[in-house]
């Protein structure tokens, strides 16, 4: 499994990732932003808080988070 190495938040929901492999790329996560741990998201300032766990998941302090193989897999298949 591949891991998150860095994020950075951009506009419109959109999240730059970097896995450990050297894959990088973009996705807009804003679809994913519903129920009541992603809910909250909505909101810039939180989710411009977004990093990098121990695990190479993304996370949010709100305890969201998203498994980087997921991720992974749609950037792959963007690309």
């Amino acid at each position: 499994m591949n891991r998150v190495v860095s994020v950075k938040p951009k506009s419109n929901y959109v999240l730059a990732l970097c896995f450990d492999d050297g894959l990088e790329g973009e996705l807009c996560v804003r679809e994913r932003l519903h129920g009541p741990v992603f809910q909250p998201l909505n909101n810039v300032d939180l989710f411009n808080q977004v990093s990098v766990d121990s695990f190479g998941a993304i996370c949010w302090p709100n305890n969201a988070d998203m498994a980087p193989d997921g991720l992974y897999q749609d950037i792959l298949t963007k690309a």
